[in-house]
């Protein structure tokens, strides 16, 4: 029978959720990409559950060395990796730790009171993602080894590897000597071959970890070709404090100023496949202090995990600081008396975080990440309870009897002067975009106007400078104006009325038809009794045809119920043959255009075609003919429904050509039962 640990760490705190295959098929789920970001975060995983070893009070040395072969070794000398026999496994509690996905000591609070690897994932899917991966467990008087190739466990003897699941006794040690060594070689049938590890970051995130666990030593040592000459170390004293004051860079304006706190939450978690409420503790810990920049630097943590991407406990700091700095720091204050009579007196997030340096720390168990990456936290709870107690703490420093004044008068001055530089910018940007938008006829600078308005005039809309000039030359200058956008157009259907009416492009929009904007909007008014959006016949044309259709629709709505919105059709193709001009607007017209001048003895391959890839490339005589001539033109009525679809297609253009990689993710990841499942890269 198992020996039982003493600690409460052994086979039996080993749980099982599910299997494992589903990293290899989709790694970006877990690891965020398999470029060196994804190959960074298999090392992250193993240095967090080392020191989550120190945090818990079991270690206090934690070592990374990056080998001339690729690998990367990490070893602690924390209480080593249950070795006895899993009872539901019957194999090795350590082989379970490797090979099932959401196994190890981080569910029942048993082995960990609190963790940075809450998924317990880690070990898991640096095995699912290595090509080779060796474990070896200092523990009970003798160190264990045990192998494993493509995920499948055995020995290594030299370059022979044998199936199995015992585990190998290579020396006896002292039975006071306890400790975990894992060393992984990367697949790079999954990774990218240019994919690296960052020497220097590993031994920036070791620094900081040191901070969050004060008398730990981390040693980095880099024996690759090339590579860092000298091993580095790092072991620090004290907390978050030393890490606000490490972070700092100038003069400081203020000391550093501490807060923190214990407080509980409930949460409705499964117990025996029921969901009941469980007490949590949470304790919170945060450092700040101003310097004299203008760069904000806040890092966050949960347990002792940095979380990039902030999360509730960000948000709670956030609210807390901005709240606290109105409401005692700021109030009355006499350089901001006249702006207060303009209620322009508060203080924005951005205004309170200029020069700003902050650690913040949560530490509490089984914490919800938003992703599996862990960047992000998630727990609702703790954005009320980081608020609470850095609200109260604060209130007291900042209050006569607690921070020194100077100190508190310094942080004053700082943020009454962001305040009024802002207001200050944001009044002269504004003042500036009105002179630079608005010409001598108090028209968009860079409209081409016509000579009579009316409802015989048309506002010629196209993208661009280069289709611009063609078609200021080739229209009919008595009733064509022509107006070039030259930024990107807001998608309004999702931004905000302040956003679209600050948009240039909108702006310029709104300013030529002179008929006002949204419910103010006045057909009667209308400079021009039709609007002719002319656009290139690509992708890119077609994203700008929709943000311009969804404006109008917002914003200008008369004007498609009246049917005075229209789109021209710039064709695909032209050819001449003989003295004939042909053009044709899809490559099935061209084809059936092709067929009927072959019909005689002319052979296909002397019909050349020739794509237009822009109105840009056309000249004034072709843009003319096909755009700008009522007589030989093609322009299409734009009704309501097609505004629809077109506020539809905006939004599909930002999922899936926007900067937010992780929506167009999750949209190919939830719509993936609809195409072959091995086609996707995600």
């Amino acid at each position: 029978m198992a020996k039982k640990n003493s600690t409460g760490y052994d086979a039996d705190a080993i749980q099982t959720l599910e299997g494992l295959e589903a990293v290899r098929k989709r790694p970006g789920m877990y690891i965020g990409g398999t470029g060196s970001e994804g190959l960074m975060h298999l090392v992250w995983e193993l240095i967090d559950n080392a020191v989550d070893e120190a945090a818990a009070g079991h270690a206090d040395k934690v070592e990374v060395t990056l080998h001339r072969d690729k690998s990367v070794e990490v070893s602690d000398n924390g209480r080593g990796i249950p070795i006895d026999r899993h009872a539901k496994r019957k194999v090795s509690a350590l082989e379970v730790v490797f090979t099932e996905l959401h196994a190890g000591g981080k569910f029942g609070g048993g082995a960990y009171s609190s963790s940075g690897g809450l998924h317990g994932v880690g070990a898991s899917v640096v095995n699912a993602l290595a090509a080779k991966l060796i474990a070896e467990v200092d523990r009970d008087g003798a160190t264990h080894v045990l192998g494993f190739k493509e995920r499948v466990a055995g020995q290594f003897t030299g370059a022979k590897f044998k199936a199995g699941h015992t585990l190998e006794k290579v020396k006896r040690i002292s039975k006071n000597k306890t400790g975990t060594r894992v060393r992984f070689w990367p697949d790079f049938d999954i990774f990218d071959p240019e994919a690296t590890i960052d020497v220097d970051e590993i031994c920036e995130r070791a620094t900081q970890a040191c901070f969050l666990v004060p008398g730990m030593k981390v040693t980095v040592t880099d024996k690759r070709t090339g590579g860092r000459k000298e091993p580095f170390s790092f072991v620090s004293r004290g907390g978050l404090a030393d890490l606000v004051d490490h972070l700092a860079i100038g003069e400081n304006v203020s000391q550093v100023i501490t807060c923190n706190g214990i407080d509980t939450f409930v949460e409705k978690v499964p117990v025996n496949g029921k969901m009941t409420d469980v007490e949590r503790e949470c304790t919170v810990d945060v450092a700040l202090r101003w310097v004299k920049g203008y760069d904000t630097e806040v890092v966050t943590f949960v347990n002792t995990i940095p979380t990039s991407q902030g999360g509730t406990h960000r948000a709670g700091f956030d609210k807390a600081l901005t709240r606290v700095v109105n409401n005692v720091v700021l109030k009355d204050n006499r350089k901001l008396a006249k702006l207060a009579k303009q209620d322009k007196h508060k203080a924005t997030k951005d205004d309170v975080q200029e020069g700003l340096v902050a650690a913040v720390k949560v530490t509490f168990p089984e914490p919800q990440f938003r992703g599996q990456t862990k960047q992000e936290l998630g727990t609702p709870a703790i954005e009320g309870i980081v608020s609470r107690i850095v609200y109260e703490q604060l209130k007291e420093w900042f209050e006569p009897g607690g921070g020194p004044r100077t100190h508190v008068k310094a942080i004053a001055d700082k943020l009454a002067t962001a305040i009024q530089n802002r207001v200050d910018s944001k009044t002269l940007l504004e003042n500036k975009r009105k002179a630079a938008s608005l010409g001598s006829t108090g028209m968009p600078e860079k409209l081409a106007d016509c000579r009579v308005h009316g409802p015989d005039a048309e506002l010629i809309l196209v993208e661009g400078d280069s289709a611009a000039g063609p078609a200021k030359r080739g229209r009919d200058s008595e009733t064509m104006a022509i107006l070039p956008l030259r930024g990107k157009v807001v998608n309004a259907a999702k931004a905000s009325q302040k956003q679209v009416l600050d948009n240039a492009e909108a702006q310029a929009l709104f300013t030529a038809m002179g008929a006002g904007a949204g419910k103010e909007f006045n057909l009667a008014d209308a400079r021009y009794g039709r609007i002719v959006i002319l656009c290139d016949a690509d992708v890119d044309g077609s994203h700008i045809r929709c943000l311009l259709l969804t404006l109008i629709h917002q914003y200008m709505q008369p004007m498609l119920e009246a049917g005075n919105v229209f789109a021209a059709q710039p064709p695909l193709f032209t050819t001449k043959v003989g003295d004939e001009v042909y053009r044709v607007y899809s490559d099935e017209e061209k084809e059936a255009v092709t067929d009927e001048l072959c019909k005689g003895n002319r052979k296909r391959e002397n019909v050349k075609w020739q794509r237009f890839k822009g109105l840009g490339e056309m000249n004034v005589d072709e843009l003319r003919h096909c755009a700008l001539d009522p007589a030989t033109r093609t322009l299409r009525r734009l009704t309501m429904d097609d505004a629809k679809e077109a506020k539809d297609a905006a939004r599909m253009f930002d999922v899936l050509m926007g900067n937010d990689v992780s929506v167009r993710r999750d949209f190919l990841v939830k719509n993936s039962a609809l195409v072959d499942a091995t086609t996707l890269d995600i």
